[in-house]
Order: structure tokens, then sequence, then C-alpha cells
């Protein structure tokens, strides 16, 4: 017979894994200055590939918190620690291109690729980080 005895716990580190994805992509949609979701309803590749490469950047360490975390609170905290550096990835990058959110409205694939390479760079490292 299987048990399903850990169900309750799967039930809240995914509705809080959704949460925090919830709470870093409107975090991010906020910090750029472009707007992803219209320019992907207008089939926008580059714009895809960025908020993409992103989202993926921030999942990469909030998995790996989940795996880790001793609780919860644990599992949120690691989350939004994930997320500050996630965000600060962005604002690295638009160091590098101060014309990011320019060049991802025109369709330039070369800054949506560095931006996405960038953020899963960062998550990569991110996640290695919290094997705490």
């Amino acid at each position: 017979m299987v048990s399903i005895s850990g169900l309750p716990a799967f039930i809240a580190y995914v509705a809080a894994a959704f949460g925090l994805v919830a709470v870093y992509l409107a975090v991010y949609l906020s910090a750029t200055s472009h707007r992803e979701i219209a320019l992907i309803r207008a089939n926008n590749a580059s714009a895809a590939i960025a908020l993409g490469g992103s989202l993926i950047g921030y999942t990469l360490p909030l998995s790996v918190a989940i795996y880790n975390a001793q609780s919860i609170l644990d599992c949120i905290v690691w989350g939004l620690v994930a997320l500050i550096v996630q965000i600060l990835v962005y604002f690295v990058v638009r160091l590098i291109l101060p014309d990011l959110s320019q060049r991802i409205e025109g369709g330039e694939m070369a800054a949506s690729i560095l931006l996405a390479a960038s953020s899963l760079a960062g998550g990569i490292v991110n996640a290695a980080s919290m094997t705490y």
C-alpha cells in the first residue's frame, strides 16, 4: 500500500512555491522598463526568451530552497533571498546594456539571450549556494 501521509506537506510547499513565483513575477515585471506580457502577446520572441530565462533562473534556487527547507517559513525566506539575487542579476545586465529594454522591445535577440543566460547563470550559482 502506498502512503500519502506527506500530501499535506506537499500541498503546503507547492502552494508556497506558486505564491513565491507569483511574487517574483510581480516584482520582476515591475522592475523592467518594458512590458513583457504585452510584448509576448504581440509575438516578440525576445521578450519571451528574457522572461522565460529569468523565470527558470528563479525557480532553480527556489527548488533547492524547497529541497533543503526545514520548514515552510525557511523555504519562504530562502525563496525571497533567491528573488533578491535574481532581481540584482537583472540590474547588473542593465548596467552592461543600459538600453536593454529598448533592445528587447525592438526584438533584438542578442540582448534577450544575454539576459536569459545571465538569469540562468545567476540562478545556478544561487541554487548551488543554497546547500546549507
